[in-house]
């Protein structure tokens, strides 16, 4: 937990647990002025959250339209190779994508039977809840991450019959590359199939682990600002 102590000056544990604590103590102290400067961030987070839950969905149909062509490959005696594991990196990317989206309407799991004891104990409860949720989603988000630059230094591929083009590689390596020489590395990339890099489905993995940590903190300064607890389960008929 002190890998970004050289470039922030702060061990990692700092930056990821101690500072949001700190800043729910300022929220819990300051309720009206930091509701009306965090209004408009917890708008566009509205938005993410929502566009999560719409990669998810995405995510969901390409499993849906995988299953049909590996259906139709059989029938027509086509080869179509890698189907199979891409429909389980689809699964896993619609599952971790879904979990910010799916906290936000209600439709994660919530043993409630101690909340209900009274309104006092309950809205400290909740607050408790909360934060350990967010402290956990938090530690589980670090480790993905680290797992997916594991996975990258160690250059791990798949063990199924999928590939994919090694320009696809390139692009998604961009991020870590100096803006200055992507010119040179996709003038070199070729499209020569190559074995699925496991770091490029953990994306969805860290992507989502993130999404839901960041949800759980907002969930966190929300119930103590406003008092309540946003999340609303969704009534089913």
């Amino acid at each position: 937990m002190r890998d970004w102590s050289p470039v922030f000056g702060l061990p990692l544990w700092v930056w990821l647990f101690v500072l949001p604590l700190m800043f729910g103590v300022v929220c819990f102290f300051a309720k009206a002025p930091m509701e009306r400067r965090l209004r408009p961030v917890w708008r566009v987070l509205d938005g993410v959250y929502f566009a999560s839950g719409a990669v998810a969905a995405f995510f969901m149909c390409m499993i849906l339209l995988l299953i049909v062509a590996q259906m139709i490959a059989r029938w027509t005696g086509f080869a179509l190779p890698g189907t199979t594991e891409f429909a389980g990196y689809a699964m896993a990317a619609t599952s971790f994508f879904a979990l910010c989206h799916a906290l936000t309407r209600g439709a994660h799991i919530r043993v409630s039977i101690v909340l209900n004891w009274n309104r006092f104990t309950s809205r400290w409860l909740d607050i408790f809840a909360v934060t350990g949720a967010a402290i956990i989603a938090t530690y589980f988000a670090r480790f993905a991450v680290k797992t997916n630059i594991f996975s990258e230094m160690l250059n791990d591929r798949t063990q199924g019959q999928d590939q994919i083009p090694e320009w696809v590689v390139t692009v998604l390596s961009l991020p870590a590359t100096p803006i200055g020489e992507w010119g040179n590395v996709m003038g070199n990339a070729s499209t020569d199939l190559i074995y699925t890099p496991l770091w490029i489905p953990q994306l969805a993995m860290s992507a989502g682990a993130i999404l839901l940590a960041i949800a759980l903190w907002d969930t966190l300064y929300r119930t103590i600002i406003t008092g309540k607890n946003p999340i609303i389960s969704e009534a089913v008929e």
